[in-house]
């Protein structure tokens, strides 16, 4: 007999998730002034409209933001074969010598990544591709050959004296998202970056920051709203789209996590208080609470969430997050460590009961994703007349597009 949480979870159909978004009303570059966007405020079954730079006005005092702070690396790369054929290479995730993406930027002389390949057909297996970059004035020499034809890994090899992101910024360009439908621009190496881009790894903008200016931190401060940070780098996979009428059935990707003791730490003193910006450092934290469940249920110290790991736990009632944040602290404190890495695929739809969370600050979403379950998992079906607000509105979507705060049902 099937759980009751898997029934209601198979029950869901991505057909009651999408809408019309016509391509125009795609943003495909962004405005002047990154805070000068569109702001919908949506709570208690309320909108109303704003601009970006009135945020503090809608949050309370000692609200927690938590910013993700991974920046953008240049991980579309052009190979052209001595035919003349072009190969395409986009960097998703590191294999060796090491998976933990801060490191792999500084690794020197060979590393092994997990690519998409473009034109794979014209690449053969005994095939390698050549370049030359200049890094800080010499020309220096690059080779590109498979490690795992099947599996898409590729070797990079190159001359030492160089890490590997010194390699990536000579070599390769910003990937924008597939439905801008245009090739990246100068401009775009620092527009599609937020201003408190720190951890290269990502290939993909946190994009809801895109729209914090420091003088917007300013007026947070003012208003003594707390900050604190977290990583998660994006990866290719939050474009994937749902290809299964039955959600359950999507293969969800697994993305990379980094938290600080001092981020923990801020956690624990403001619980109730924390609002994240972006669906990547919502997944982030709402994961941090279910690794801290691992830990006290003894199940394993990896850091790994699984799909579909909270819903039955939810359905049993789980921990309280003091417990949870508690259980990391200690196991931190045991093993002497300042940070700890993860990695996490957890898919958020309605039904999911947020532990950390109790607002959102977010662009609008693609019809059909992953991240539009999400939004409907925050705040019900209120989804659908905030986006047809958005649409009359004349807001612009996606990641160059407007913005907007929505509060959890439950505030």
């Amino acid at each position: 007999m099937k759980q009751n949480w898997l029934e209601k979870a198979e029950g869901i159909r991505l057909s009651d998730y999408t809408y019309n978004l016509p391509d125009e009303r795609v943003a495909k570059y962004p405005l002047a002034h990154r805070d000068q966007s569109k702001l919908l405020v949506y709570r208690q079954g309320k909108i109303s409209h704003h601009q970006f730079d009135e945020l503090p006005v809608f949050l309370p005092k000692h609200t927690l933001l938590v910013f993700n702070d991974t920046r953008v690396i240049p991980a579309r790369a052009h190979f052209t074969k001595d035919t003349g054929a072009s190969i395409e290479l986009l960097l998703l995730h590191p294999e060796w010598p090491t998976r933990i993406i801060n490191e792999a930027m500084l690794v020197q002389k060979s590393s092994v990544w997990a690519c998409m390949i473009g034109n794979k057909k014209r690449w053969k297996a005994k095939d390698t591709l050549h370049t030359e970059l200049v890094l800080n004035g010499q020309s220096v020499a690059l080779t590109a050959r498979y490690e795992d034809v099947e599996k898409n890994l590729v070797r990079f090899d190159w001359e030492s004296g160089h890490d590997f992101l010194e390699v990536v910024k000579a070599l390769g360009e910003i990937p924008l998202p597939p439905y801008l439908h245009r090739d990246a621009q100068a401009e775009d190496t620092l527009t599609y970056q937020t201003v408190y881009a720190r951890q290269d790894g990502a290939v993909a903008a946190p994009t809801a920051g895109l729209h914090f200016t420091d003088r917007v931190f300013d007026a947070l401060a003012h208003k003594a709203i707390d900050r604190t940070y977290l990583t998660l780098h994006v990866g290719a996979g939050t474009f994937q789209p749902i290809k299964v009428d039955t959600v359950t059935e999507h293969h969800m990707h697994s993305e990379q996590i980094v938290f600080t003791r001092k981020t923990i730490e801020d956690l624990q003193a403001h619980a109730g208080q924390i609002v994240p910006v972006g669906t990547t450092s919502m997944r982030s934290l709402e994961s941090l609470y279910w690794y801290g469940v691992k830990l006290l249920r003894k199940e394993t110290t990896e850091f790994f969430i699984e799909k579909l790991y909270p819903y039955p736990l939810i359905e049993q009632g789980s921990p309280q997050l003091s417990d949870s944040l508690g259980a990391i602290l200690a196991f931190m404190e045991e093993r002497n460590m300042e940070e700890i890495v993860g990695e996490t695929e957890i898919f958020i739809f309605p039904g999911y009961k947020f532990q950390i969370c109790k607002g959102l600050v977010t662009n609008f979403h693609q019809p059909g994703s992953t991240l539009l379950l999400l939004i409907a998992a925050l705040i019900g079906d209120s989804w659908r007349s905030i986006y047809d607000q958005a649409m009359e509105g004349n807001y612009r979507f996606l990641s160059y597009g407007d913005s907007s705060l929505l509060w959890a049902q439950e505030v």
